[in-house]
């Protein structure tokens, strides 16, 4: 079993990696004209600012201090949605690829953390929100699946 801090640490680092997803889902709502998939973006969004509010609590019943930040990394790829959405214009498949490849990002963080040694509570919550990483991350790639293929 690993330490409070230890616990703590990994909950952070959730932490920013959702809020990563949460600011991406976000921006890709507004990099799209496709009105169901702005939708369906403004509705993760809302769900992974839900997973962060858990993630937080916990870390706050563990006597630690919540990431409160998206992570360097998140940024960046932000920055990497803005440029490519300006150079092909609102490209839906364009965007599609990019939030596939943070969903990538977001579910392989939960796995590497799901495989700690960390408090019942902190596993368990872990776990459930490593099923809507999943989830999340297999839909996008069916819909960049879906508008890869209207697309030829």
């Amino acid at each position: 079993m690993i330490n409070n801090d230890e616990a703590i640490s990994v909950l952070n680092g959730l932490i920013e990696v959702s809020k990563d997803g949460e600011e991406g889902f976000l921006q890709s709502s507004q990099s799209v004209d496709d009105p169901k998939l702005k939708a369906y973006f403004l509705h993760r969004s809302h769900e992974v600012k839900q997973s962060v509010y858990e993630l937080q609590a916990l870390v706050r019943e563990l006597g630690g201090k919540p990431a409160d930040s998206a992570s360097i990394g998140g940024y960046l790829h932000r920055r990497w949605i803005d440029i490519k959405t300006a150079i092909t214009s609102n490209d839906n498949l364009a965007v599609l690829n990019e939030v596939e490849r943070g969903e990538d990002v977001a579910l392989n963080a939960y796995i590497d953390a799901s495989k700690k040694t960390l408090p019942v509570a902190v596993n368990q919550l872990i776990l459930r929100q490593l099923k809507g990483a999943q989830r999340n991350h297999d839909e996008v790639k069916q819909l960049r699946d879906t508008f890869e293929f209207q697309a030829h």
